[in-house]
């Protein structure tokens, strides 16, 4: 515990001496003890101030500035507006994750020892790092598959980076709960909580293991695609902090003047864009949850390529038909029908009155129909959605919480290709056409049902069991721990051992008291 004490303390100086609380202060009111307590670890340094740069970007860059453990903080926080407001989460958004590469030959000892001495052999000709991140960085290379010389990336995890980010993160679990101690008021925001999600989420990331699973489902289910690829796994060579995959030509999807110079229809790259998220969510219930310019690539042939796989949605059949026929009722503007949807998937209670809550869904429909086709979201529309509902008991949907905000960053990243993509008339035929073909939600029931509220009121399917990242992604959506996991376990022992630590402070501090009485 000395040592998360010690640990905090360099933690602390080291936000001391950045300015990112001086701008979290101008929209969130810090407590004066928080205040107080940084400006005196803040003392005999000297502050790193980012003036040239607009406060949206000084707060990324300070972050950006104190390491992996700041980063990932920042970016986990960025989708809890309900812990740190609209505003901040808004400005954590563009934070990036970007630092300087480590040594190509550290690297090639990190290769060797994930992959093994024999299977190290396999690679040719590895490059010096080309990109490089808090986490891990990437080299090219060469392969030989089935007696074809293949590129290939190499994905490979920073040294001793687990224990940087572990260390770092156990002292903040202490300042949550120190804070929390503190400060009465805090408790509602469930600190202590925040920061061990955070701890499980980035701990998941760290094991490529995990990321190359994701990858190969999701190469499985969309290899049949058109103008869409996944880099195929060499599983060979991957293990827990090496991933090695197909060498993609591509260009970022920002880079949009290259991509015109390709020839490719911005317009059809953008309805491509959310048509095959839709694709990937209704038809497979697999999709890629970091959809953002980094993560979305084109080929010379105009495909679209997606690359990193650490955070992946997962939604089961039920949920996938009741997204498609919410979505595809406000595109029909049929609310009723949407309400009922609600009400036999058992969303919400079965005494809500059916023509009340399609009146609630009327007033969030009707007003995104009378705004000009760029200013509809249909992200937008399902955070409207689940606020409204929750206002008639409606049951928390962790997998479309995280599929919502995955929404918005998609429709985002096609309209910086197409600013007037009518995001309603682009989804129609993969809504129409997945509810068309999907005859039942359960395979081993023979009769075709073709009344989805029958169905759904009939044949509810069982939740999945989900592995250990996804159960870490829909932490990640819920912002809370099933009480059922094993990170719900792991959790009350971190705050018992928390706990025993203050027992033990308060006994150390009256032992000094006494001891100072009988001295002196």
């Amino acid at each position: 515990m000395i040592k998360k004490v010690i640990t905090l303390f360099k933690i602390g100086r080291k936000l001391a001496l950045s300015d990112t609380l001086d701008i979290i202060s101008k929209v969130y009111k810090v407590p004066i003890l928080i205040t107080v307590f940084f400006s005196l670890l803040g003392l005999f340094g000297k502050k790193k101030l980012n003036q040239n740069f607009n406060e949206d970007e000084r707060l990324c860059r300070s972050m950006e500035s104190m390491g992996i453990t700041f980063i990932k903080l920042g970016q986990f926080l960025a989708t809890r507006p309900d812990i740190i407001g609209e505003k901040l989460s808004n400005q954590l958004q563009t934070l990036q994750d970007k630092v300087p590469p480590f040594s190509r030959n550290i690297a090639l000892n990190e290769i060797r020892k994930g992959v093994g001495d024999e299977n190290y052999k396999d690679y040719i000709n590895i490059s010096d790092p080309v990109a490089a991140a808090s986490i891990a960085q990437v080299h090219k290379a060469q392969i030989k598959d089935e007696g074809v010389l293949k590129d290939v990336a190499i994905k490979v995890l920073r040294p001793n980076i687990k224990k940087v980010f572990n260390d770092e993160i156990e002292a903040l679990m202490l300042l949550a709960y120190i804070i929390e101690l503190l400060l009465k008021k805090t408790k509602r925001l469930k600190l202590v909580e925040v920061v061990f999600l955070l701890k499980e989420i980035t701990n998941h990331e760290m094991d490529l293991r995990f990321e190359a699973a994701a990858a190969n489902e999701f190469y499985e289910n969309t290899r049949n695609d058109i103008g869409f690829r996944i880099p195929k796994i060499y599983w060979k060579i991957t293990s827990e902090n090496v991933l090695t995959l197909d060498w993609v030509e591509a260009i970022s999807i920002r880079e949009v003047n290259k991509i015109k110079l390709l020839g490719v229809n911005l317009k059809l790259l953008a309805r491509d864009i959310i048509q095959h998220f839709l694709r990937h969510a209704v038809r497979d219930g697999y999709f890629h949850a970091d959809m953002h310019q980094g993560n979305l690539l084109v080929d010379n042939d105009g495909q679209l390529v997606f690359i990193d796989f650490g955070i992946m949605g997962r939604i089961d059949k039920t949920n996938r038909r009741f997204l498609a026929e919410i979505l595809y009722g406000f595109i029909k503007r049929d609310y009723k029908k949407v309400a009922e949807v609600h009400l036999t998937a058992g969303l919400v209670p079965q005494g809500v009155n059916t023509e009340e809550l399609a009146q609630a869904l009327r007033s969030i429909g009707e007003p995104i129909f009378g705004q000009s086709v760029k200013d509809i979201s249909g992200g937008k529309l399902l955070k409207q959605l689940f606020d409204i509902t929750e206002k008639f008991n409606m049951q928390t949907q962790p997998q479309l919480l995280l599929l919502q905000k995955t929404m918005v960053v998609v429709e985002g990243v096609a309209r910086k290709l197409d600013p007037e993509a009518n995001i309603w008339e682009i989804s129609r035929p993969v809504l129409e056409k997945w509810l068309r073909e999907s005859k039942d939600p359960v395979n081993e029931i023979g009769n075709i049902l073709k009344d989805t509220s029958e169905v759904l009121k009939k044949f509810p399917e069982l939740p999945k069991v989900m592995d250990k990242a996804n159960q870490a992604l829909t932490f990640l959506a819920s912002g809370q721990i099933p009480q059922s996991s094993n990170a719900y376990s792991s959790l009350n022992e971190k705050k018992m051992e928390l706990k025993s630590f203050k027992n033990q402070s308060i006994i150390g501090l009256l032992f000094l008291v006494i001891l100072s009485i009988i001295v002196f």
